[in-house]
């Protein structure tokens, strides 16, 4: 009788752990490569940038890092999360920065995962003496649908604001990148 629970409990584990079993979080470790393109009045850019996620972000690290940022500010929340351990990295052409902050959430059928780096990974814009200084963070908005398909947006360097999600956009330094993943990207 005990080794036909121990079965049946063990087979219950193993149904919630297969792959077509609902769940929010997508698989990590994960590999993306994807075009982002860059657009203003006097030129387009194009580039192939590559994100690498080990895991996600620990939920009690995720609070404390967003709870900082809404109630101390975005100087503070910057200081917090440099003292986080990587779990990824942004790598586009020769420059690549740390991910420190990854949380991903459920939206309806699709999944939005939002990537921080404590540094910018790059500034685009026409005037050179634009001021730079508070464009610390590179971040990166990923949206998964049903199909496979990823879409986003990447700032090279950016502000943040606090949300109920955790954090967002606040201000960027220069427009935003559109990310799109392309067909055969490497999946792990």
């Amino acid at each position: 009788m005990k080794r036909a629970m121990r079965c049946t409990v063990l087979a219950i584990v193993a149904i919630g752990c297969l792959p077509g079993s609902a769940r929010a979080a997508g698989e990590y470790p994960l590999t993306l490569t994807l075009d982002a393109k860059a657009s203003s009045p006097a030129a387009t850019l194009t580039a192939t940038v590559t994100i690498r996620i080990e895991r996600l972000m620990e939920e009690s690290r995720w609070k404390r890092v967003t709870d900082t940022l809404k109630f101390n500010g975005y100087a503070k929340f910057l200081n917090e999360l440099r003292t986080l351990p990587p779990v990824g990295a942004i790598e586009l052409q020769s420059r690549k920065v740390a991910v420190q902050y990854a949380h991903e959430e459920q939206e309806g059928t699709n999944r939005r995962l939002v990537l921080v780096a404590d540094r910018p990974s790059f500034f685009l814009g026409e005037d050179p003496a634009k001021p730079r200084a508070g464009y610390e963070l590179t971040i990166v908005e990923l949206r998964f649908d049903q199909q496979g398909g990823v879409t986003g947006t990447m700032s090279g360097a950016a502000r943040v604001k606090p949300s109920p999600q955790g954090v967002v956009l606040d201000v960027y330094a220069a427009v935003p990148v559109q990310l799109v993943g392309r067909v055969g990207a490497p999946l792990p």
